[in-house]
């Protein structure tokens, strides 16, 4: 497989989220604990803060007719294109924040959570519609973190992360909601499996936390493949660019030694595959 190149020396803390606007041809990502949500020009190779958040962002997509979805520390909230803020759907919990989040074939920002200490159980994955009516999918689970649909649909998966495992469910085609949780792949060590990107084929490719990797796997759940990045906290994954077809690595910077090279940085694996559309919040 292709090698990764840094793409920018962007340093950040906790780099994470990476989402292709394709209205913007730009990528979009977080720095968690810096409360900044960014955005990559590839062509220009410019980066911009496109909005300072208030609290702690896990995750930031943009909307249908501009600005963001965002998963923040209390809940999700919309930003308008000239930075108006309001929420969409509160729920604060002392000692919890947002995290990984997407948005669904259902037009729902599926939206996770965990604690700040990663106390085992505190965290959760809700459905949160475009008119704010929120749903609590997945309680008990620690950090939650990559969320993804198989190209029909048919198929979500799903990780939380010290379980070192990626589980997939059935899609209800009446609800859109999950069910029938069960082990699609077991991520080996070292390191624990964080976000995700599906591509479209079928194909899953997961970053590795404190592995400095990215693996790909086949729809059958088998290793199929494998990128190797100079850095250990490799936090997520996403394709973009022209065709869709580079793909976007976030990077952390947290707790690593002053100086570590490129540590926080966004990486890219040029016509690494296919991928497909993300789609836009229609709230």
């Amino acid at each position: 497989m292709t090698s990764a190149e840094v793409a920018l020396e962007s340093g950040a803390t906790l780099g994470e989220g990476p989402t292709w606007d394709a209205a913007g041809e730009r990528l979009l990502w977080v720095d968690i604990l810096a409360a900044e949500v960014h955005a990559f020009d590839p062509v220009t190779a410019a980066d911009t803060v496109l909005q300072p958040t208030s609290q702690h962002v896990g995750s930031a997509k943009p909307r249908t007719g501009g600005g963001l979805v965002a998963n923040l520390r209390d809940g999700v909230g919309l930003y308008d294109p000239d930075g108006a803020f309001r929420w969409l759907a509160e729920y604060p919990a002392e000692g919890v924040r947002g995290n990984d989040a997407a948005v669904g074939p259902d037009g729902s920002l599926w939206a996770g959570t965990m604690r700040y200490d990663e106390r085992p159980g505190g965290g959760t994955l809700r459905r949160v519609r475009p008119d704010g009516e929120t749903t609590a999918v997945l309680d008990g689970v620690t950090v939650s973190n990559g969320i993804g649909w198989s190209p029909d649909g048919r198929l979500m998966y799903y990780i939380d992360t010290p379980t070192g495992r990626i589980d997939v469910f059935d899609v209800d085609p009446e609800t859109s909601l999950p069910r029938a949780r069960r082990p699609f792949a077991d991520v080996p060590g070292p390191g624990k499996p964080d976000g995700m990107a599906v591509d479209a084929d079928g194909r899953l490719w997961v970053a590795v936390w404190n592995g400095g990797r990215v693996l790909r796997y086949a729809p059958d759940g088998r290793p199929d493949g494998e990128i190797a990045l100079p850095v250990a906290l490799t936090t997520a994954c996403a394709f973009g660019g022209p065709g869709l077809r580079d793909l976007y690595i976030t990077t952390a910077a947290v707790a690593t030694p002053p100086g570590t090279a490129h540590a926080g940085a966004l990486f890219v694996v040029p016509d690494a595959g296919q991928g497909l559309p993300t789609p836009a919040f229609p709230g």
